[in-house]
């Protein structure tokens, strides 16, 4: 391998390395994540956190506003608490919602 493929596997695997370490930043500690709770229709169209329904995936996938089978990570004992024109969000799915 001349010099020049060195440097650009070199690179790369430092690029990698970098993404990697990104990545792991943004992710919730565990103890962050204790003090959340999901809560169901709260979530504008496209910004829930995961689980919107039959034929969704998962996060980003609600199709409409406070829809009541998708949820979002809320501070733990808020959720109750949260107004949206549709009512308050809910620790459960809300049917017909």
């Amino acid at each position: 391998m001349n010099i020049s493929a060195k440097i650009l596997v070199g690179a790369g695997a430092l690029l990698a390395l970098g993404a990697n370490a990104a990545a792991a930043q943004n992710r919730p500690t565990a103890q962050q994540e204790n003090a959340m709770e999901k809560c169901y229709g709260v979530a504008k169209a496209g910004q829930n956190d995961c689980a919107a329904g039959p034929g969704t995936t998962c996060a980003g996938t609600s199709v409409r506003d406070y829809q009541g089978n998708a949820w979002k990570l809320v501070a733990k004992g808020t959720c109750a608490t949260i107004q949206t024109p549709k009512g308050n969000g809910s620790l459960t799915p809300i049917p017909n919602r």
